[in-house]
């Protein structure tokens, strides 16, 4: 090789140079967990990318309901290897955890794709004494006790069995009597923080279905509302369709039609408990249900107040409909 060669051909060499280099650290402790909830996410693909679902039903004297919530938990299509389950039983008299723990044991014990990823049940009595006939549960004097001690519960519920690879949180009440088997995947399309349906139910008078609206829960804010929150005291919780406080909100019980287009959407400022779909990290950012007045109100109400004060959407599906049992009140509050 001549000078010139050798010259032209060390020329484009250049050796790398590590200055202060830092070998590896290596963990070793059994006592330490690492936890990456940067690849964790709420999608409109959940099932590409093998999103986990976590279904939670706070239960208190509900052994008559849990035969029929196992019923269309069964039938929901998500796949069911991606669903936990759990379970906060609480100040209950009646059989409610007997039933509970046998339908679990029904279920879970099948040998085909019925059986759900993981169940949990939390035990927690909150010294909640109101009573579980109509007038008891819902009279105007128990809704701001009952409302708080429910968003306890709530509470005691999803910080025991939320876990870093939950992408999505579904609320389900005991006492649905119907849903659409693909409720889940058809939530999960909207890519909504939060999202509830219309509640409904059917109540046969004479041979006749006649279709009723039950949950009022799930309102847009109105001025008088507005009015109305600005002189009342901090610590009062506002329950709505009742003569004692008139807030003039509008009603999404009072919208809609299941046989209309079931995407149509609505910003909502209040929502009920009965259905509710989640993304994990809204629940993870600190967005809970209060057990106190939180903005006048408590429960699933404070909780879409204080998310919307963090900037997280909530949203209501007018014509999508999920038929709540009768609970055979009397009409005239809302």
């Amino acid at each position: 090789m001549s000078p010139n060669e050798q010259a032209q051909w060390a020329g484009h060499l250049q050796t790398p140079v590590i200055f202060n280099h830092h070998a590896p650290i290596e963990i070793n402790s059994t006592t330490i967990q690492r936890i990456d909830l940067n690849p964790i996410r709420s999608t409109t693909k959940p099932l590409i990318n093998e999103e986990r679902v976590l279904i939670l039903t706070p239960l208190r004297n509900a052994a008559p309901y849990i035969e029929q919530h196992f019923d269309l938990l069964t039938q929901l299509t998500y796949p069911h290897h991606l669903i936990d389950l759990a379970f906060l039983v609480g100040d209950s008299t009646d059989d409610t955890l007997a039933v509970l723990s046998m339908e679990l044991e029904r279920v879970q014990s099948r040998t085909d794709k019925v059986p759900f990823r993981s169940v949990k049940i939390v035990e927690k009595d909150l010294g909640v004494t109101l009573g579980q006939d109509v007038e008891d549960r819902h009279g105007f004097a128990a809704q701001g006790p009952r409302r708080k001690a429910m968003g306890k519960a709530r509470n005691y519920l999803l910080a025991s069995a939320l876990q870093p690879d939950h992408s999505w949180v579904y609320w389900r009440d005991v006492d649905i009597k119907d849903s659409p088997k693909r409720i889940i995947e058809d939530f999960i399309a909207h890519d909504r923080d939060i999202l509830v349906p219309n509640i409904w139910f059917h109540r046969y008078k004479d041979g006749v279905d006649i279709e009723g609206r039950f949950d009022y829960n799930s309102w847009q804010e109105s001025d008088t509302g507005r009015k109305l929150s600005s002189t009342l005291d901090k610590d009062i919780v506002l329950a709505e369709g009742y003569k004692e406080y008139k807030t003039d909100r509008v009603y999404m019980a009072r919208m809609g039609d299941w046989r209309s287009n079931k995407d149509q959407e609505i910003p909502l400022d209040g929502i009920g408990g009965v259905n509710i779909l989640v993304k994990a990290d809204v629940h993870r950012s600190g967005i809970n249900f209060p057990s106190y007045a939180f903005e006048n109100q408590a429960e699933t109400e404070g909780f879409a107040k204080m998310a919307k004060r963090a900037g997280y959407g909530v949203y209501g599906l007018p014509n999508y409909v999920v038929w709540h049992i009768d609970t055979e009140e009397k009409p005239g509050n809302a």
